[in-house]
């Protein structure tokens, strides 16, 4: 993406470092004076029609609006996405961060204003945990503080939940839903593409090698004689000749009408195998 390396050259001073500890300890602190006056959460609420009227920090301050109200299940989400976010800074750079993070608060906004409902930041750190998955898609976490799985997997879970939405939820849903990733088709879209296309050729290729090879008919009797193998006539009659030193079989034509093999030339002939090539 060479314009955002553009405008990270341009603008890279004006970027917020450490976003996401700030969003992390302002939503912790909304929990805490949400305690003592729960109407707090209504004045900091995404609501379009009193925005359109001028209360325009609810376009921001639906941000800070914890997603639950239990304090450990608090603890631990507000964990979970401060090292998510650090992660994605720490990979990108806090002004690529940055984007990604204002492009997907962008686009929510416009959903809901689309839909015109209260939303909330569910989906736009959706979005961030579908960056880190597809960046970081062999690190563990504990499921259940228990059982470690990779982030990949919890990934493709909710890219299934996210198709289901789009295709069975509501319009307000869809629109929700497509909203939530356009940041990452911007950043990873490109790419995703251009992995589909090597794999594809990739496989077009191996199967048009393989097509090429020519198949070799495994065989379990050939005569030692003419070279006949049971592959080539599955109705011929094989047997090993006791007389002959070694293990040699011979089909029915030629089990009597062959010359016995002595140990001698049995030998010779290994020798003969074995024997390495004289190098030029």
């Amino acid at each position: 993406m060479k314009w955002l390396y553009k405008l990270e050259n341009k603008y890279y001073k004006y970027s917020i470092k450490n976003l996401m500890l700030y969003v992390v300890t302002l939503t912790f602190l909304t929990y805490i004076f949400s305690t003592f006056n729960p109407f707090i959460i209504e004045k900091l609420s995404f609501t379009p029609s009193l925005i359109l009227k001028g209360e325009i920090w609810r376009l921001v301050t639906f941000l800070f609006i914890p997603p639950t109200f239990n304090p450990l299940g608090l603890l631990i989400t507000l964990y979970f996405f401060y090292m998510i976010g650090t992660s994605l800074e720490n990979y990108w750079g806090s002004f690529k961060f940055n984007i990604y993070y204002f492009l997907g608060l962008l686009t929510t906004i416009i959903a809901m204003f689309i839909t015109n409902t209260q939303g909330t930041s569910f989906y736009l750190n959706l979005s961030l945990f579908l960056a880190f998955s597809y960046l970081f898609p062999n690190m563990e976490i504990l499921l259940f503080f228990i059982f470690p799985i990779k982030v990949k997997y919890i990934g493709y879970l909710y890219w299934l939940s996210l198709f289901y939405t789009i295709l069975f939820g509501s319009l307000s849903l869809k629109i929700s839903a497509i909203s939530s990733v356009i940041n990452f088709l911007i950043f990873f879209g490109h790419e995703i593409f251009t992995k589909i296309k090597i794999r594809k050729k990739s496989y077009l290729r191996r199967k048009q090698f393989q097509s090429q090879i020519p198949k070799i008919k495994k065989y379990h009797h050939k005569c030692t004689v003419c070279g006949i193998t049971d592959v080539d006539d599955p109705t011929m009659e094989f047997r090993y000749c006791t007389k002959c030193a070694g293990k040699h079989a011979y089909c029915s034509k030629h089990l009597y009408n062959h010359t016995h093999i002595t140990e001698e030339e049995e030998l010779k002939s290994k020798i003969i195998e074995f024997k390495p090539k004289d190098k030029k």
